[in-house]
């Protein structure tokens, strides 16, 4: 009678112990269900809309920035806009390194078709690196947009020499000939055909003045043109 007892006993434990393990198993299973449920949470897509550029009087968002181009401005900004620029020009040469330039701009919005601008120009060229001039413009446009053919608009910029000319533009035989020149001193040799070294020191960058006269247009809110005309 002992031994049936104790092999009840037996059996009474391994039903529970197989009672135990399934409810383990379910809490698993609710476990991992509300994991997957809060990564499918985590994971939805979400989409931020912003708005467009406002129109300046009446013209087209991408012409209401003003920036049509690293090299083309357009029209004006809308009252109150502020812009700001970091703009990159490089020329690469057939002798000599290359010459790289780069502007950092900063344009306010005024009212009446107004707007003023402020940048400073940084030039690295032959392993020189200087800070080569700061201007100040000014731009008004002559009418609200699509009032005049082309919407003209006028542009006046003053800068203010702040490095040295780092490199002189010259036609490129002059330019060789001064480099040989150069080369020659370098080697303590004679230079050719008499022509004398230039001083060691570049010259300082002078102030200048530019006009321009701002053209642009859309052709059926699909084609954007703008053009520039300029005196420096």
């Amino acid at each position: 009678m002992q031994n049936k007892t104790v092999s009840v006993r037996r059996s009474h434990f391994s039903l529970f112990g197989r009672l135990l393990a399934i409810c383990a198993i379910a809490v698993c299973s609710l476990t991992l269900v509300q994991t997957g449920h809060t990564q499918t949470a985590v994971s939805e897509q979400v989409v931020v809309a912003g708005e467009e550029v406002p129109s300046a009087y009446g013209a087209p968002p991408g012409i209401s920035r003003t920036r049509f181009s690293p090299l083309i401005t357009a029209y004006v900004l809308p009252p109150g806009a502020v812009y700001g620029g970091l703009l990159y020009e490089g020329d690469a040469f057939r002798h000599g390194p290359p010459d790289h330039l780069f502007t950092e701009e900063v344009e306010i919005g005024l009212p009446y078709r107004f707007g003023v601008a402020f940048e400073i120009a940084q030039e690295r060229f032959n392993g020189d690196f200087q800070n080569k001039s700061f201007s100040v413009e000014t731009r008004y446009a002559l009418a609200d947009w699509n009032k005049i053919p082309l919407n003209p608009t006028l542009f006046a910029e003053y800068k203010f020499g702040t490095g040295r000319i780092l490199r002189e533009e010259r036609p490129p035989e002059v330019e060789m000939a001064e480099e040989e020149i150069s080369r020659q001193a370098h080697l303590n040799l004679e230079p050719m055909d008499g022509e004398e070294m230039e001083g060691e020191g570049k010259p300082k960058m002078p102030d200048a003045y530019e006009f321009r006269l701002l053209l642009a247009e859309d052709f059926g809110e699909r084609i954007e043109w703008a053009m520039n005309w300029f005196f420096e």
